[in-house]
């Protein structure tokens, strides 16, 4: 009869109770069961548990290293089961973010912020991918989200549209492409263009408005904070292509305009990608809910205005 968490709890109530009779009352068995129980232990390992001649009832030192092990691991046990609990019902579970868009963050925090006060046994946590393939941590189950504006067909992963957005390019009031009702490719070749750092592929001016027509700007900086390009912008250090979301949300927006990135507007999607087999779990359902409610309707009032 080796050790197992059912000795834990009963030698712990035990010790607890000072004897064997007040012990077995407390678990519901009869005193003669609990002391066999114990004794057939202390036969298997051949080592005394108790010193059963002294009131009231003392640990050995075999038995107190037992009951502080059982100290430290019942209530694991019992938060494990809370734990598991919550997850098949749907309120508990984890929920660790990757987001492959630097400017994410400033509608992200917000959805957070909400969805935590909605969700408290949730466990969420935020990385932006830089370091690392976002998609390939999200198959191997490390990530269990990605938002990513760049969806492709895979039968593991499911790509939930959250809003439509529009890359917009930001410069001070009183620029000269201020005066435009849009900006052709070509004008940002006289341009210092602000960017995250990331790579060209992955950022909408570059891949689907200057790489097309052979344009390259007069010169490329790189900023990793939003509200530092925004500084650079107000400064006349450069102009930037960014979310149109930034400037709703930012608090440093003061002297700084924007204009449509060509006649058409650059209209992109921003998805959530999910393993196909998490899609139906109740709060991540509702974590796209939120982020696609929070920020869709003003990106869908920029696209039809």
């Amino acid at each position: 009869m080796q050790l197992d968490r059912r000795h834990l709890h009963k030698l712990r109530a035990i010790q607890q109770a000072g004897s064997m009779a007040k012990a077995a009352d407390r678990l519901h068995v009869t005193q003669s069961a609990l002391s066999h129980q114990i004794k057939t232990l202390e036969d298997y390992y051949g080592v005394a548990l108790f010193h059963r001649h002294t009131k009231p009832l003392r640990l050995s030192a075999a038995g107190r290293q037992v009951v502080a092990l059982a100290e430290r691991v019942l209530p694991m046990f019992a938060q494990l089961e809370q734990d598991l609990q919550r997850m098949a019902a749907g309120s508990g579970g984890r929920l660790h973010l990757s987001v492959e868009c630097h400017a994410c963050f400033e509608w992200l925090m917000p959805v957070i912020t909400s969805f935590c006060e909605q969700w408290p046994a949730i466990d969420i946590d935020v990385r932006l991918s830089l370091t690392f393939n976002s998609l390939s941590a999200l198959r191997a189950g490390d990530i269990d989200l990605v938002i990513t504006s760049d969806p492709f067909h895979t039968t593991e992963l499911v790509f939930e549209p959250l809003f439509a957005y529009e890359s917009r390019l930001v410069m001070p009031i009183g620029h000269r492409l201020a005066a435009e009702s849009f900006v052709a490719p070509e004008a940002l070749a006289e341009e210092i263009l602000i960017t995250y750092p990331v790579e060209r592929e992955r950022m909408d001016v570059f891949k689907y408005f200057l790489m097309p027509q052979g344009v390259e700007p007069k010169h490329v900086r790189q900023a990793e904070l939003t509200a530092m390009i925004l500084l650079l912008i107000t400064s006349r250090q450069g102009l930037a292509a960014l979310p149109d979301w930034v400037m709703r949300y930012s608090p440093n927006k003061e002297g700084l305009t924007t204009r449509p990135l060509g006649e058409q507007g650059l209209r992109r999607t921003l998805y959530a990608a999910v393993r196909k087999d998490d899609q139906s779990k109740a709060y991540i359902q509702e974590f796209i809910a939120s982020a696609g409610q929070s920020v869709g309707a003003y990106a869908s009032q920029v696209a039809e205005g």
